[in-house]
């Protein structure tokens, strides 16, 4: 599935709710089906800057495509994490970089986060993007 399609399976499943309080709660069940970061990435190295929660994401690549685990201490962090990851992970470097993540606006989720979670959104947008651009040289050195 592309990055597009997933975008829109999004949208879909948030249109299909009336109010915020249905959304944020399907954003908490999203967060706790994330399965839990393996511990050796709970690290400083591994923690999101600008994140008001801790926010852990690695990255690895496997047959060109990037992987992402995260986690977070918060649960509606988690839950928004959970979405960038479905929509980024398994991608190549270069579909992730190219993206315009669409989604975050068109379910209203930007404009329902408080000003520092908003903050915390675009640093993990921003890492995302770190890594894909790191694995996209690293490829590209070899």
């Amino acid at each position: 599935m592309t990055i597009e399609e997933t975008q829109q399976d999004i949208i879909d499943e948030f249109s299909d709710m009336e109010d915020w309080m249905d959304k944020y709660a399907y954003i908490i069940d999203l967060g706790n089906a994330v399965p839990p970061i393996d511990e050796k990435y709970r690290t400083p190295e591994h923690l999101i800057e600008g994140c008001q929660s801790r926010v852990w994401l690695n990255a690895e690549l496997e047959d060109g495509k990037v992987i992402f685990t995260a986690d977070s201490d918060a649960i509606i962090v988690k839950g928004i994490i959970s979405l960038l990851i479905k929509v980024l992970s398994g991608h190549t470097p270069d579909e992730i970089l190219e993206s315009d993540l669409h989604f975050i606006d068109a379910i209203g989720l930007a404009e329902h986060l408080s000003p520092t979670r908003s903050n915390g959104l675009a640093a993990m947008v921003k890492q995302m993007r770190m890594y894909a651009l790191a694995y996209k040289t690293k490829m590209e050195m070899n």
